[in-house]
């Protein structure tokens, strides 16, 4: 299967090695710095370097290519942009989160994409963890019984240096702040788990230490999720000196969980009613100790969208999905900016209804 991957940034390396990893022809790849590219395309053969075409402008790449799958993983404020673009050419895509900047934009994503038939995946690797798979799995079988309320805790670091190697992030156009760049996988998987339907959202944002960008560096917020149980989300990136943790918890009348570590890759409690298996043995068998916080959810990722666009099926993380997980973190955004609890579900907002929320 021909792939190319637009934007070679920072999670680039994940995209190519997971391309690779599932034998698929990396036939060009795109960004507006040249550089960026050698150095994506770096771990490569010079024989299959060779054979890969490096593009500046993405239209250009897809007039040129014949390709059936793209991973568009450049700044967020374009990915919903190129996004429409791939699918109007028929090509399947993988979008890194978040899946846009608006809800309207989401939407457009989905509408076109099912006119097309063509495959859409919302990034949100950690799906993909083998503790987070575990978990799933237990909630799948009912064996929480009645759900109570889970909570997700992102306490990272992010320092100017990090913003100024990127300019767009931490801007209200082209990124949103903690909530929407580094929260956003963890708010996915606590939704994903609480049931999806939500009705309302209170939360406060601020900016209390990073004054070089527009957009918030600490939001908390509670959810109340449609089943009748409720949602906590903590999310930060003034943790000093360094990212401390991100934390999923699980609690429901007959079980516990804790996934945590980097990327909530541990399993760090494991408590049921039903005594099905033993705390110590899930522990010890679904655990990863991935070098970074990206993971290793980029592979089974590439695996399942490949065999979704051979077998004429949606992928396991579609873009609806990544639509409620937009919709919540601008629900945070909503409500902290408002100061009043925020109904869901909603049709129309944006990070640029944000615009000044912090200004001086």
């Amino acid at each position: 299967m021909k792939y190319a991957l637009i934007g070679c940034g920072r999670i680039a390396p994940n995209h190519i090695a997971a391309a690779t990893a599932n034998g698929l022809e990396i036939v060009a790849v795109c960004d507006v710095v040249p550089e960026n590219m050698e150095k994506v395309l770096a771990p490569l053969s010079d024989e299959a370097k060779a054979k890969v075409a490096r593009y500046t402008d993405y239209r250009r790449l897809l007039a040129e290519c014949d390709i059936e799958l793209a991973a568009i993983a450049t700044e967020s404020g374009k990915h919903a942009g190129i996004a429409l673009d791939c699918i109007e050419a028929g090509v399947n895509i993988i979008i890194e989160k978040p899946i846009a900047l608006s809800l309207a934009d989401a939407d457009k994503i989905i509408s076109e994409s099912e006119k097309k038939g063509v495959v859409v995946c919302s990034c949100h690797q950690n799906r993909f963890n083998k503790s987070i798979s575990k978990i799933r799995e237990a909630m799948e079988e009912g064996r929480f019984g009645r759900l109570l309320h889970g909570t997700a805790h992102i306490r990272w670091n992010r320092g100017e240096s990090y913003y100024t190697q990127a300019p767009w992030r931490g801007t209200w156009e082209q990124d949103g702040g903690a909530l929407m760049n580094q929260c956003i996988h963890n708010i996915d998987l606590l939704r994903w788990m609480m049931g999806g339907d939500i009705d309302e959202v209170f939360a406060y944002t601020d900016n209390l230490n990073h004054p070089f960008i527009e957009a918030e560096d600490l939001g908390m917020a509670v959810v109340r999720f449609s089943n009748g149980s409720y949602g906590i989300v903590e999310g930060t990136t003034n943790i000093y000196p360094r990212n401390l943790e991100e934390t999923l918890y699980i609690f429901g009348e007959k079980g516990t969980v804790k996934a945590g570590g980097k990327s909530v890759n541990i399993i760090e409690e494991w408590q049921f009613a039903d005594s099905l298996d033993s705390s110590d043995e899930v522990r010890a068998q679904f655990a990863e100790n991935p070098p970074n916080v990206y993971g290793y959810g980029h592979t089974p990722l590439y695996a399942d969208v490949i065999g979704a666009i051979n077998e004429g099926r949606a992928p396991y993380i579609t873009a609806h999905d990544g639509r409620r997980a937009l919709e919540l973190v601008l629900a945070i955004y909503k409500s902290a900016a408002s100061g009043q609890p925020v109904k869901l579900p909603m049709t129309d907002c944006s990070t640029l209804d944000f615009k000044g929320r912090f200004s001086k």
